[in-house]
């Protein structure tokens, strides 16, 4: 026979019920509200953006819900007519296309060859490309001036191409480097002895099971890329700048333009959202393949 002791149930402890409580209805309601007070500010810009200036400067941009009539799209209109936003778009498009391929392309072979191929000095090279993630970009930047000033490529887009793409290898090694070490030996031995070359099998069994990481570091590095103002605002050509310098000299130059401010900070985050959720489709792929696999 069992003991009352043992019959009797034991009352949950108070973080145990907080847990209970938290992972039910109460939860959800948090992250609802967490969510829209996130997308304020977002929401906020997008009803500017579609307002006239001088109703943006009358009243805050949530009259706008007790006076629809006030939204329009001229704004959006006079911003694609504007040379210097297209110029700029265009601009940062051609940076941040070349340094997100070249990172994820370079990464993923130097990935590969850190976790499957044997090297002098391997460990000690990995060390290396570990220590540089610690290193600023500030750091780089005067000597690295200098070195493009030398050899020709100071305010080009191929030198701020090269700068990104540098910056961006060592977290890029060391993420697909640490993904790729964790596929099953078995498998790859496999492949080799079916005569799979390394390149034969980097291409039909890493990269495909890499997908995930690779997805992750692709969405990554497009997003430090295209929101970056520092490097652009250094290395960029003055003449045709990335859309983050393009909007800040807008500010610098004209003031208080809210209305070309606006639509042009909408569109400059629209752009990497539409990538961001096209890779997420193949991320989120990638984890289904591997799981079945």
């Amino acid at each position: 026979m069992t003991s009352a002791a043992e019959t009797v149930k034991a009352k949950p402890s108070l973080p145990a019920r907080i847990a209970a409580m938290a992972g039910g209805g109460l939860l959800r309601v948090v992250l609802v509200l967490v969510g829209l007070f996130w997308l304020m500010p977002t929401v906020g810009l997008l009803i500017s953006s579609l307002r006239d200036a001088s109703d943006i400067a009358a009243t805050g941009w949530w009259k706008v819900f007790t006076a629809p009539a006030e939204l329009t799209v001229k704004n959006y209109e006079a911003v694609l007519q504007n040379d210097t936003v297209i110029n700029s778009l265009l601009s940062t498009a051609l940076i941040t296309v070349p340094a997100t391929v070249l990172v994820v392309v370079i990464g993923s072979l130097a990935g590969y060859a850190f976790a499957w191929m044997d090297f002098p000095g391997r460990d000690w090279w990995f060390m290396v490309v570990v220590g540089l993630l610690v290193v600023p970009v500030q750091v780089a930047l005067v000597p690295v001036a200098k070195m493009f000033g030398v050899i020709g490529i100071f305010e080009t887009t191929m030198g701020v191409v090269l700068f990104h793409v540098a910056f961006g290898l060592p977290f890029a090694i060391f993420l697909l480097r640490n993904f790729f070490a964790e596929i099953p030996r078995e498998l790859l031995e496999a492949a080799r002895l079916d005569g799979a070359g390394e390149i034969r099998l980097f291409t039909r069994v890493v990269m495909p099971l890499g997908g995930p990481a690779i997805a992750s570091l692709g969405i990554f590095q497009f997003l430090w890329v295209w929101n970056d103002m520092l490097i652009a605002l250094i290395f960029a050509d003055a003449t045709s700048p990335p859309i983050t310098v393009a909007l800040q000299q807008q500010v610098r130059q004209f003031g208080n333009n809210i209305d070309v401010l606006a639509p042009g900070a909408f569109v400059s985050m629209v752009i990497p959202l539409i990538v961001f959720f096209a890779f997420q489709k193949q991320f989120v792929s990638g984890v289904m393949a591997g799981a079945v696999k």
